[in-house]
């Protein structure tokens, strides 16, 4: 038995990973986390039965401990809890799907336990990739990619040698928007943003991908977890999102992954790595597809992505800045307080406003998200776009 535990085990990929877990009769959960979902991870621990559980919340953690209390299981909360959920001693993979900068420190901590990790939350390495990819090399935890585009990445290197790697072609779908002109985004909705044409994510993730913020995160993330410069990471529009994303080699040879657009494939490919589990998912037929088309990103009119190059280039904190003002204007727009386009405008501003510290270290980390959403509400307050 594969013993794992989950951090955001309500959310998209935490139920996923669930779902993998009852179809395969091999993996156990020993942990499970969430932020205040109580109802959702009551029912999970009745039908997994994890040894503990968490709720960031401390009253919500309060309320599952009374509906829980029949059940042999440890209820935690807050910080502490997560780190004791990530860090149980029989673990042996983490799934770290909790969204946001919450997660590093529960991340390092499991990667201190020597687990390996199964890593599907973007700014644990958007942010802390200079403190996360040098200890997992030090304490010998594998850090395996769950995001679709990192996993064929991931999946892509397998067995080849990586000192002969181009360049890593990092295709995104598009999004919702793909194609239109900077005015004609000028009046676009919530609603016209939240209409991805592929992919079924959450809110957050879907209105990153249709600003391109989403994949200026990933060209990030893929820096530390592939250890290559910025310089040879190229993202390619591919609108099928049937190719995930593929790699480039030094003799012109191109490796890559292609697929149904399906999240539990990379969630089980890094759940056990290097075997492939059969799945029911759907297959694609390359004959009634017909044909793969590739374009290049338009950085002018979807200004995230060129954003996310500039902090990724300047380093230091600046990336932590990009992914918290990301973060607060992408809320901003789904309250409908701000216009879609205002999303990279409240980036930016952020950005030049930053005193950037070099080599930053997990306090110097938190203390620039905090920064950056003080300077955001005092800057870009409510009453602003009233």
């Amino acid at each position: 038995m594969k013993k794992i535990g989950i951090l955001g085990s309500t959310g998209s990929i935490g139920t996923q990973t669930l779902d993998i877990v009852r179809k395969e009769r091999d993996l156990e959960v020993v942990s499970l986390a969430a932020g205040s979902n109580v109802s959702l991870l009551e029912k999970q621990i009745r039908e997994f039965k994890p040894k503990t559980a968490a709720l960031w919340d401390e009253e919500a953690a309060s309320d599952l401990k009374q509906r829980v209390s029949d059940m042999p299981v440890r209820v935690v909360s807050g910080m502490d809890g997560l780190l004791e959920v990530s860090t149980i001693e029989e673990m042996e993979v983490l799934v770290t799907g909790i969204v946001g900068m919450i997660g590093i420190r529960p991340t390092i901590a499991a990667i201190e336990a020597g687990k390996n990790i199964a890593l599907a939350n973007k700014e644990t390495l958007v942010t802390a990739g200079h403190i996360i990819m040098p200890l997992a090399k030090k304490k010998g935890s594998s850090i395996l990619p769950v995001d679709s585009e990192h996993s064929a990445i991931f999946q892509s290197l397998h067995g080849e040698n990586k000192e002969r790697v181009e360049k890593i072609l990092l295709t995104a779908s598009g999004g919702p928007f793909r194609g239109k002109r900077r005015e004609e985004l000028a009046d676009m909705t919530v609603e016209d943003a939240l209409k991805h044409p592929n992919w079924s994510m959450g809110k957050k993730v879907t209105i990153d991908s249709a600003s391109l913020c989403n994949k200026g995160l990933e060209v990030m993330e893929a820096k530390w977890l592939f250890d290559v410069e910025l310089s040879q990471i190229e993202v390619v529009v591919h609108p099928q999102s049937i190719l995930h994303s593929a790699v480039q080699f030094a003799d012109g040879g191109i490796m890559g992954q292609m697929g149904v657009p399906d999240m539990k494939l990379p969630i089980q490919y890094a759940l056990f790595y290097p075997d492939r589990r059969p799945m029911d998912a759907g297959r694609v037929d390359l004959c009634k597809l017909g044909s793969l088309t590739f374009e290049k990103p338009d950085i002018d009119t979807f200004r995230g992505l060129a954003l996310a190059y500039r902090a990724a280039e300047r380093g230091g904190s600046l990336p932590t800045v990009f992914n918290a003002a990301n973060e607060k204007a992408v809320a901003l727009f789904l309250a409908k307080k701000i216009r879609f386009l205002q999303i990279p405008e409240l980036i930016e501003a952020a950005m030049d406003a930053h005193q950037v510290k070099e080599e930053p270290t997990v306090e110097d980390i938190l203390a620039a998200e905090a920064e950056t959403y003080e300077y955001i509400r005092q800057e870009f307050g409510e009453q602003r776009f009233d």
